[in-house]
């Protein structure tokens, strides 16, 4: 059983490197290579992460402070949910809204795609770097 588990693990890897050599094409939300290393539009949304300063409530690795695990959160709440929150907040549990920032909200497709990346463990580290091409 470990053997199968240590299997998929690596097999996982090297899909998401094969398939992770250029930025987001067709669907694909994001590119990692390595876990670590992002394409450009990837990395415009983890700046848009620390523009906002969202990790002052949602923790510096996305796992939840005041404000919830965006790890969790982003597993079941779609693309939609997630600009709407960014735009519009909860302002009843201390989420800010962000619709009049132009830094936040000119990024929040590349934002989603960030945090939808940490979410689906395509991204292992919440510090991030660009691709070299």
């Amino acid at each position: 059983m470990k053997f199968r588990t240590a299997a998929l693990a690596l097999a996982s890897c090297f899909l998401v490197t094969a398939q992770a050599q250029s930025a987001p094409q067709g669907g694909q939300l994001y590119t990692v290579v390595e876990g670590t290393k992002v394409d450009s539009e990837t990395m415009k949304g983890f700046r848009a992460w620390r523009t906002g300063a969202c990790d002052r409530c949602h923790g510096p690795n996305q796992e939840g402070m005041v404000g919830p695990s965006l790890i969790n959160s982003l597993k079941t709440m779609s693309k939609e949910q997630f600009v709407a929150v960014v735009r519009d907040g909860r302002l009843d549990k201390g989420m800010p809204a962000f619709g009049t920032s132009n830094a936040v909200m000119g990024s929040v497709e590349q934002l989603y795609a960030y945090l939808k990346g940490r979410s689906d463990g395509a991204i292992t580290s919440a510090k991030v770097e660009e691709i070299k091409k």
